[in-house]
């Protein structure tokens, strides 16, 4: 049985966090997106930081996203939480976790990875509409990405289309600068649709520093351009549940994670990918490491 056959998951709601009610797991569930205000409240001075640090110090799969003539500066970059302290103690301190797997009614929660997307002031650059789920080699029905802003958005909210994670068949992944396609056979996928002219249902929120979009990896999402005054600075981390299990793609994935060693059906090796919260002991466990090549 592939995560995809599997039952939709039940929610556990006598270990529900303060921050979750029962709307948000409906909304999760039905819409694949929701706002969870306040999330990262007492962590915004944390993740500045490290963001100030990514961006001094860029990892190695760090981009820039403008081509020549386009203004401002689109800057992206993941899987840093293991050498930037900060992004570490938010994953781990913070109640990400414990949201996700309300959420994702998920007993057990892994981190995957983290991301920092940052336009500068004047920045045209919309992030273009993808799923995240055709970039990465996992799949499953629980599985969260949180996207937190450290600064006031408005226009430059994340923008998620409602109910596209149920969609039949999955969008095709494109590199964000090049726009060519990721993998060579295209038959798999749908093409990448224009929401805004197709009328879509697209979900968007004013946000404060701190407050969080949860949205599913099989969502479709973007967002504009920054054409205000102020930095937009964000901040991700996806998380996968029980269901979640390593899969084969056509080609390098993204993140790749070279030398992981996994086979289709295997769940995510715990000494890369931690275990972050295990609900079957009624505890977090909070002693896994990731590998040194993760």
């Amino acid at each position: 049985m592939t995560p995809a056959q599997m039952n939709t998951p039940t929610p556990h709601s006598s270990t529900r966090h303060p921050l979750v009610t029962q709307q948000h797991i409906d909304s999760y569930r039905a819409h694949g997106a929701v706002l969870v205000k306040g999330l990262f409240a007492d962590h915004v001075d944390d993740i500045a930081a490290g963001i100030a640090m990514n961006m001094q110090a860029p990892g190695p799969y760090a981009a820039e996203n403008l081509k020549p003539g386009e203004t401002g500066r689109f800057f992206d970059d993941y899987c840093n939480w293991q050498r930037i302290p900060q992004f570490e103690q938010v994953i781990r301190n913070s109640a990400v976790a414990e949201v996700g797997a309300d959420l994702m009614g998920s007993q057990t929660v892994q981190l995957f990875h983290d991301h920092v997307l940052v336009k500068e002031p004047g920045t045209s650059k919309a992030t273009p509409w993808h799923q995240d789920s055709p970039y990465y080699f996992v799949e499953g029905q629980q599985t969260v990405s949180f996207w937190c802003p450290v600064d006031p958005v408005d226009e430059a909210t994340l923008r998620c289309v409602a109910g596209s994670h149920r969609w039949a068949r999955p969008v095709l992944p494109t590199r964000w600068l090049s726009e060519d396609t990721f993998y060579a056979d295209e038959s798999e996928w749908m093409p990448v649709p224009d929401p805004d002219a197709e009328r879509m249902d697209v979900l968007e929120w004013p946000m404060a520093p701190g407050d969080a979009v949860a949205f599913d990896f099989r969502v479709l999402h973007g967002a504009r351009g920054n054409d205000s005054a102020i930095r937009r600075r964000a901040f991700s981390v996806r998380l996968v549940g029980d269901d979640a299990r390593y899969v084969t793609r056509p080609g390098r994935t993204s993140p790749p994670f070279p030398g992981h060693g996994m086979t289709a059906g295997d769940r995510l090796r715990a000494d890369w990918f931690p275990i972050l919260l295990d609900r079957r002991d009624d505890k977090s466990n909070k002693g896994s490491q990731a590998g040194s090549d993760a």
